[in-house]
């Protein structure tokens, strides 16, 4: 695996509880790649994830993401791994009874930050880097749907991961507001990182065209090894 490769499948079988749901998954996804991960419901996006992120034990095939095996992946280790990735929700999921710079307080507290002083320099960055850096006081209801998606967005960045999960990153938000967060998610990743964003939003992939892979099937179909 070649060190700008932040993402490798090769023949993984994913399962969602005992149901095989993507079978023989090869994939692979490099450093400043932008890519769109599309399916029906219970086509086997969320379970791809799932794997990515450690949730979801990987049983077989090999995979690897950001140098951790999935295969061989312990318990104690998803941590770990869950530093080196960023991941987005669609419903925001912010802690709702503190503020913004409380929820990202809290995140880096969990992922074992210990200096207060170099903990509130980075949630002021990563608000900065979402546009939202004089907004660190308020609570989330006090926000719009698209500033607490890029509250979450910030949070997702506060380890500077290699890979962000973006899981209808732009479901709840108005096309307006869907488009800033796709111009966000785009300069992200050519930042360096990697984004693979799950969505069924198919205005916003013909607006911002990327690599796209799509499960069929129980197939995964990539955009970039299948002539059309």
């Amino acid at each position: 695996m070649s060190a700008d490769t932040i993402v490798k499948l090769d023949k993984a079988n994913i399962y969602q509880q005992k149901n095989l749901v993507l079978s023989q998954v090869s994939l692979q996804i490099d450093k400043g790649e932008f890519v769109y991960l599309i399916g029906k419901t219970g086509s086997g996006k969320s379970s791809l994830l799932k794997i990515l992120y450690g949730d979801t034990h990987l049983s077989q095939g090999d995979g690897d993401v950001g140098g951790f095996q999935l295969h061989d992946l312990k318990e104690k280790q998803v941590p770990f791994l869950r530093r080196k990735l960023g991941i987005v929700f669609q419903d925001f999921q912010l802690l709702t009874d503190r503020s913004v710079n409380a929820n990202l307080y809290f995140v880096l507290k969990a992922t074992g930050w210990k200096d207060k002083e170099l903990m509130q320099k980075r949630i002021q960055e990563v608000l900065e880097k979402v546009g939202l850096g004089t907004k660190g006081f308020k609570m989330p209801h006090e926000l719009s749907g698209g500033e607490q998606q890029r509250v979450a967005i910030a949070r997702a960045l506060l380890n500077d991961p290699d890979l962000i999960l973006a899981d209808e990153p732009t479901g709840n938000l108005d096309p307006g507001t869907s488009e800033e967060i796709m111009k966000l998610l785009i300069e992200i990743s050519s930042s360096g990182r990697a984004v693979l964003m799950a969505t069924h939003n198919y205005s916003i992939m013909e607006k911002f065209p990327a690599r796209i892979i799509k499960c069929e099937n129980g197939r995964l179909v990539d955009s970039k090894t299948t002539i059309s």
